[in-house]
């Protein structure tokens, strides 16, 4: 990935990224693509953990999370249509995750949204790309160790998963669904599953997208 000079957006202030569908009068200024950075690479700013927030730090760039099961908010607002894109690398043994259409809660797993998998080598057979519980990937091109890039985009009731770069999840919610798995709006969220893994993201960014 190409590295940025000068004041790159990524380290602009996360406290001026508060971006809901409900408020365009906050939408903050994008690049020319019209992607805003969620991360500003040096700070947690702009980001709430519920359970052991001392599972997250910030090291060399990237957001990083260690320890028992937690889960990491973003706090910029809530998004309907969207594109999502982080880079991510995990250790051997770690099942992450990237929550979308969730909200904040203060303990056990999310309850509200969809789940993007992050998972390379732990004994989920449930691997990166999946849409948890939903769309089940069992063999990924992820390794660990190393960094891939992973985006969602979500259209409407349409959703994709991408692995660097390659449609991995290509799937249209019906309109019956039942439960808080299913599209509505919210924010993301990182998923830290269990002791062991570590997981890293970094060049956190989105998009959002005109409603058709």
């Amino acid at each position: 990935m190409k590295r940025f000079v000068g004041l790159p957006i990524a380290f602009l202030s996360v406290a001026a990224l508060v971006w809901a569908d409900d408020k365009p009068a906050d939408k903050p200024a994008a690049d020319k693509d019209g992607w805003v950075s969620l991360f500003d690479g040096k700070t947690l700013e702009g980001w709430k953990a519920n359970e052991h927030p001392e599972n997250w730090k910030v090291e060399d760039g990237a957001i990083v999370g260690r320890g028992p099961r937690s889960h990491l908010f973003c706090t910029a607002g809530d998004f309907t249509d969207f594109e999502f894109s982080t880079e991510v690398m995990t250790e051997k043994g770690t099942n992450s995750g990237i929550y979308f259409h969730t909200e904040f809660q203060k303990d056990g797993w999310p309850e509200k949204g969809h789940e993007a998998q992050v998972n390379v080598t732990q004994g989920d057979p449930v691997k990166t790309g999946s849409l948890y519980n939903v769309k089940k990937v069992f063999k990924t091109e992820a390794k660990d160790g190393e960094w891939w890039t992973q985006t969602i985009k979500v259209e409407g009731k349409h959703i994709t998963i991408s692995v660097n770069g390659k449609v991995v999840v290509d799937y249209t919610e019906p309109d019956d669904v039942k439960g808080g798995r299913k599209l509505s709006k919210g924010t993301f969220a990182f998923q830290q599953h269990d002791p062991g893994g570590v997981v890293r993201y970094r060049n956190v960014k989105v998009r959002k997208l005109d409603k058709k």
